[in-house]
């Protein structure tokens, strides 16, 4: 069924309705309309890194880590196979009657607000740092949940809109305020790809203002920019309460009609929430023409009409039993081992068998569920912890000893000990073991979204970046016992790692890898598979220098603007081949680049260890002589490679033409400069990058 199709369906059936009728189906939970034949629908469904809070689902890697894969390929993949899960369940659901939250076809996912601040507990829900790896790996993810058939599979939402990444104590009051340059350069682009390249069904708006607006009814974002600039024809949905904000936190209204009518006006079309109950109270003031509540009445229904609720659709005879099959896990398995990130080796990785006879596995993330999962998360059918996995694959030949090491958080696991009553155990398998894992690291209850994290004195957010104390002891005593440790850092966002980068064998940044993450990670540590991530975010030394947290200004956030140097720095990352870029050249002889033009470019590169290799292609775009240009290159493009011991291999990349605009202060692309310096190679051209890779980037110039 094509939108216009489904409009004049919505248009034909919200027109029987009376006004009581209409406003009721603006609430999340809308109730059935038994004279029309209309069922009761809850609109909320969480699907961020699988199906959410159903019960049983496939529990991928978190969204950051899926950021760190870099594999468009994989993200469609991922998102057809939520979507799939989706329809199965729901398609049982209504068999039995059963409606309610967290089961029906609108998903509110993916989130591509930017992680500007390693701070913010909610990062974890992205893609990362940089705009065009977000919108490269939302677009994909979008296109996998919504399908390309004859109705959606799943409607998917672009949240949140906009200007939204902490801190989550204040975002029922804050006022994020950007500049029209940054909001245009950094915190729009993903949303535009989503509605314009993606076609998703619907958007969500902050629970923050921005720029004096409350994000939920805001002229110059929701009319403006999603309606009239970007021609967004879905729904718009608010944040959960977020509309009763407006009159309870933001204070910009004094009552909640006044808040339905400020949201209605605007254009926000569903409220999650309860505000939307008081539509006709506020209609019968005459705060509320009944046309706006039909034309949200309209949108809303012409979203179920796209995903077939009321006919025979191609996806009613999806089995329940694509809910966490094998072929799902085995996609999951592979999302994880792309999405782990090697950070720092010496050599001990991977695991020599003829060499290591005995393995401590230590760390209060060693042996623990929790940190596999993230938030927003489903129920796997099994879990695999790094434990489980490591004594998987290890196998007879190789001792496992397990030691806690400590609490995550607090000061001792047993009450009535001494703190620290579990450093002993660890030094001790650590003096017994040839090789240590050392498993660090936080989970959704120590960073999260304010309200649903056990982390109360930072509502979900991290003060800084250092572990929690009683971490930072067990890393020291295990560090000194010499034994060589590879410290696998679980956590879905940059932590301190200055210690571990100093003193440790081996570093792995492991986010949090979903169900079974943790016989992925035991299968990298053994080389069995290949570490291939990268870094989607900036890992600093410190916070110092770093604006305040409620700072919305860019400049010295992400690698983009960064003025020191980091100590991993985005698009990083090690693997076990010897990959090298060998050179790389403009695929079409182009002596001065046109406006409108893309650029295609080639790039020769080579794999000379002794083991198969994945590597992520990266280019950089820094337009020369343009006042308003970023400070350092900024990513354009990538693309996964897999390369063979000894094998050379020419990859293709077309660099989008609007790679070479800068954004002037008014917020408008613009064409500046001279021309541009393109940089091909395998992370940046920065000097922190090259002293850790040991690879030059390949340096390409186009005049304009």
């Amino acid at each position: 069924m094509n939108r216009k199709e489904a409009v004049k369906k919505a248009t034909e059936l919200v027109d029987q309705m009376t006004l009581e009728e209409m406003a009721s189906q603006l609430r999340f939970d809308a109730p059935a309309i038994e004279r029309l034949s209309v069922p009761e629908y809850n609109w909320w469904n969480e699907c961020l890194h699988g199906m959410a809070r159903n019960g049983t689902a496939t529990v991928f890697p978190q969204a950051i880590g899926l950021g760190a894969t870099f594999d468009q390929e994989l993200m469609q993949e991922i998102g057809d196979c939520i979507s799939t899960e989706v329809r199965a369940k729901y398609n049982e659901s209504v068999k039995h009657g059963d409606r309610d939250i967290y089961k029906g076809l609108t998903v509110w996912s993916p989130n591509v607000n930017l992680f500007r601040d390693p701070r913010w507990g909610r990062g974890q829900e992205t893609y990362g740092e940089d705009p065009v790896l977000i919108s490269n790996m939302a677009v994909p993810f979008i296109k996998g949940l919504q399908g390309n058939g004859q109705h959606l599979k799943t409607a998917a939402c672009a949240k949140h809109f906009a200007v939204h990444s902490g801190p989550e104590a204040l975002r029922h009051h804050f006022d994020a305020r950007a500049s029209m340059k940054d909001l245009w350069e950094t915190y729009l682009p993903a949303f535009e790809a989503c509605v314009k390249d993606a076609k998703v069904e619907s958007v969500m708006g902050a629970y923050n203002r921005t720029n004096g607006e409350p994000c939920c009814a805001h002229g110059y974002l929701m009319q403006e920019v999603l309606r009239t600039k970007w021609n967004f024809q879905g729904h718009f949905v608010s944040d959960c309460w977020a509309i009763q904000d407006f009159h309870q936190n933001h204070k910009i209204t004094d009552t909640p009609e006044k808040s339905a009518q400020l949201a209605l006006e605007k254009g926000c079309d569903l409220n999650c929430g309860c505000t939307y109950q008081k539509i006709l109270d506020a209609c019968q003031e005459g705060l509320v023409p009944k046309e706006n509540v039909r034309r949200a009445a309209i949108r809303l229904f012409t979203t179920r009409y796209l995903l077939g609720m009321s006919e025979k659709t191609e996806y009613d005879d999806i089995p329940y039993e694509e809910v966490d099959s094998r072929a799902h896990q085995a996609l999951a398995s592979r999302a994880a081992r792309e999405s782990i990130v090697l950070l720092k080796n010496n050599g001990i990785l991977p695991f020599d068998r003829q060499k290591i006879h005995t393995i401590g596995v230590i760390g209060p993330n060693a042996d623990s569920r929790r940190a596999l999962i993230g938030n927003y998360h489903g129920t796997a059918a099994g879990y695999v912890t790094v434990l489980d996995g490591i004594e998987n694959i290890a196998g007879d030949d190789i001792r496992v000893l397990y030691a806690q090491g400590s609490d995550k958080s607090k000061d001792r696991v047993e009450s009535l000990a001494r703190a620290n009553d579990r450093i002993s155990e660890a030094q001790t398998v650590a003096e017994h073991s040839d090789a240590v894992v050392l498993c660090l690291g936080l989970d959704e209850l120590l960073e999260g979204e304010e309200g649903d994290a056990g982390n109360a004195y930072a509502s979900g957010d991290k003060l800084d970046l250092r572990l929690p104390k009683p971490q930072e002891i067990l890393l020291e005593k295990v560090l000194a016992t010499g034994t060589p440790t590879v410290v696998c850092m679980m956590s879905g966002s940059a932590m301190d790692l200055q210690l571990a980068d100093e003193k440790a064998a081996a570093v792995l940044q492991l986010w949090y890898p979903g169900g079974r993450g943790g016989l992925d990670a035991a299968r990298i540590l053994f080389g069995l598979e290949q570490p291939s991530g990268k870094l989607p975010v900036t890992f600093y030394r410190d916070l110092e220098d770093m604006p305040e947290f409620t700072d919305y200004t860019m400049q010295g956030r992400t690698y983009r603007f960064l003025g020191r140097t980091p100590l991993y720095p985005f698009g990083y990352g090690l693997g076990y081949g010897k990959t090298q870029v060998l050179e790389a050249e403009v695929t079409e002889k182009v002596q001065t680049l046109q406006e409108g033009q893309d650029l295609r470019i080639s790039a020769e590169i080579v794999n000379r260890g002794q083991m198969p290799a994945e590597e992520v292609l990266q280019v950089y775009v820094h337009v020369d002589n343009a006042k308003n240009e970023v400070r350092n290159p900024k990513l354009a493009a990538f693309a996964r490679i897999t390369l063979q011991p000894g094998e050379q291999k020419k990859a293709e990349l077309m660099i989008p033409e609007k790679a070479f605009r800068v954004i002037n202060e008014a917020g408008e692309a613009v064409r500046e400069g001279t021309g541009a310096h393109i940089y091909v190679g395998l992370g940046q051209p920065d000097e922190r990058t090259r002293q850790l890779y040991g690879n030059e980037t390949k340096e390409l110039t186009v005049s304009f």
